[in-house]
């Protein structure tokens, strides 16, 4: 996956770079049918118009209904069993924690190492200890905002190999995003741009 990400990420500058060159360079035979196009629309205002622009907001635009990433959070008053059990069924290693009311404030995170460390070595009962009470607190979370750029976010989730990530807007978690998420956010963004200076290029803007 990391390597796939890598090379997302360098054939979008390579193909940018090499769009961009042939816009401020055209065919010397083409000058007189396209002039007018090349002079209206600089490179430098394709790409500030153009490449990597997509959000985590479209993302969770495009999710609708699944964007919130409700099966992987959990309240600080579930109980520890209810928490690793979700987990379990989900095959993942961490639930992010949010106060218990309907605001979804963030509270922190619980992992499987919480789990190990503070109930299992220090023989507590999973079903009768809360979250909040073995929970990692909210600063040692990884999180991005609608704002975030499907780039920037694919890129964090690479670097800090994490498979989801909480999007958070001022203290509230307002939905989740995964790394398959910004994977199709880039690939399609960069398709669509490659699609469309193509058809600049050849005449049909």
């Amino acid at each position: 996956m990391q390597r796939a990400i890598q090379a997302i990420g360098s054939h979008g500058s390579m193909l940018k770079s090499a769009l961009l060159r042939h816009i401020s360079a055209p065919n010397p035979a083409m000058l007189p049918a396209v002039h007018s196009r090349f002079m209206s629309v600089s490179s430098a205002q394709i790409e500030d118009s153009g490449f990597e622009t997509a959000t985590v907001a479209d993302i969770l635009k495009s999710k609708g209904k699944s964007a919130d990433g409700s099966w992987l959070w959990c309240t600080t008053d579930d109980t520890v069993y209810d928490a690793v059990k979700s987990m379990t069924h989900h095959n993942v290693g961490a639930l992010v924690v949010v106060k218990s009311g309907e605001d979804k404030a963030i509270a922190g995170i619980v992992t499987e190492r919480d789990y190990l460390r503070k109930i299992i070595v220090q023989g507590r009962s999973s079903k009768s200890t809360k979250v909040g009470d073995i929970m990692t607190e909210e600063n040692q979370l990884i999180t991005v905002t609608p704002g975030t750029r499907a780039l920037q976010a694919m890129q964090l989730m690479t670097e800090k190999r994490i498979r989801h990530i909480p999007v958070i807007n001022g203290t509230e978690m307002v939905g989740m995003v995964s790394i398959g998420d910004t994977v199709r956010a880039v690939v399609s963004e960069h398709q669509e741009q490659l699609n469309r200076l193509n058809a600049y290029i050849q005449g049909s803007y």
